[in-house]
């Protein structure tokens, strides 16, 4: 929105959010201590502890992001449900909350009015903005967003209204109880590795995107924005590090012009259409991408 102007004058000061403080630093002297519990762990707890990992990934890229933020395709109730349960075991905010915040934050990118605005630096768009209070503006345009959308579908506001269970649920009991129940895993390795240090390298994984795919990388597609194409994170977030093609072109299914390429996400909607499960998958033309690119990119695009 260029219509957008931050209030001139002093920016309001900072309220910081202590229990977040805590419970954030908790959970990474946990993840951390998890870590050093990971060579202990059995082979069928690694595989549970990746696919854990990927199925909460998959809850917030395919999910609250690509289907409920964008609508960049159509997901029948089976699979939404599935991502919705996904959603819960990353605990990144409710699908509700966090397709208004994403909204917002494509809407006002890189302004007071942006949750994570990555010009006041790394650390305030990696983790610190979920460590001091909203500024005024992201609480004001998040309330006149339309989200007529997400307020009509039922599994949206079924996980709503249950969240907190879900998230007890899914992101702490299941993963800490099956390997515990089923094989036979120690307690204390099921609760830290598949529960917190899988919890813990979601959430740094989804920040990465908020952070340094707003900062380091080239600008293919337009040079006048700041999020970029980062491979590295392109990897860690399943998909959600071509950047740059994604705030020029946020409506496209892929994020990418690149397909499957470093993108898990994209093939696992391609998977779920195949399936007939996810249909109508939004794209951009290859002549639009490459107009596009060649009008206001850095000149730094090139294919494959």
């Amino acid at each position: 929105d260029h219509t957008y102007k931050e209030k001139e004058g002093p920016k309001p000061p900072s309220v910081i959010v202590w229990r977040n403080v805590i419970l954030m630093s908790f959970l990474h002297v946990g993840a951390l201590y998890g870590l050093v519990l990971l060579p202990s762990a059995s082979a069928l707890t690694w595989i549970w502890f990746f696919a854990c990992l990927l199925f909460s990934a998959l809850g917030i890229t395919a999910g609250a992001h690509r289907l409920w933020s964008h609508r960049s395709y159509k997901a029948s109730l089976p699979l939404r449900i599935f991502l919705a349960f996904g959603n819960s075991m990353a605990f990144q905010n409710d699908i509700y909350e966090w397709s208004r915040d994403h909204r917002v934050h494509h809407k006002y990118s890189e302004t007071d009015a942006d949750p994570h605005n990555a010009v006041r630096g790394f650390f305030f768009s990696h983790i610190g903005w979920l460590l001091v209070r909203k500024h005024p503006d992201v609480i004001e345009k998040g309330r006149k967003l339309e989200l007529s959308d997400l307020k009509a579908d039922k599994v949206v506001m079924f996980q709503r209204r249950f969240y907190k269970s879900s998230v007890l649920l899914m992101c702490f009991s299941v993963p800490t109880l099956v390997p515990w129940l089923v094989w036979g895993e120690s307690l204390w390795v099921a609760y830290f590795v598949p529960a917190l240090l899988r919890y813990a390298l979601v959430l740094n994984a989804t920040w990465l995107v908020n952070s340094a795919a707003h900062m380091w990388g080239n600008r293919p597609y337009d040079g006048s924005i700041n999020p970029r194409e980062n491979r590295f994170v392109a990897f860690s977030a399943i998909g959600e590090g071509f950047h740059n093609y994604h705030h020029t072109f946020p409506f496209d299914y892929a994020t990418s012009e690149f397909g499957c390429k470093l993108n898990l996400t994209t093939c696992f909607i391609d998977y779920m259409c195949f399936l007939g499960l996810a249909r109508e998958p939004k794209r951009v033309s290859r002549e639009a991408v490459l107009a596009r690119a060649q009008r206001t990119g850095d000149g730094s695009h090139r294919s494959g």
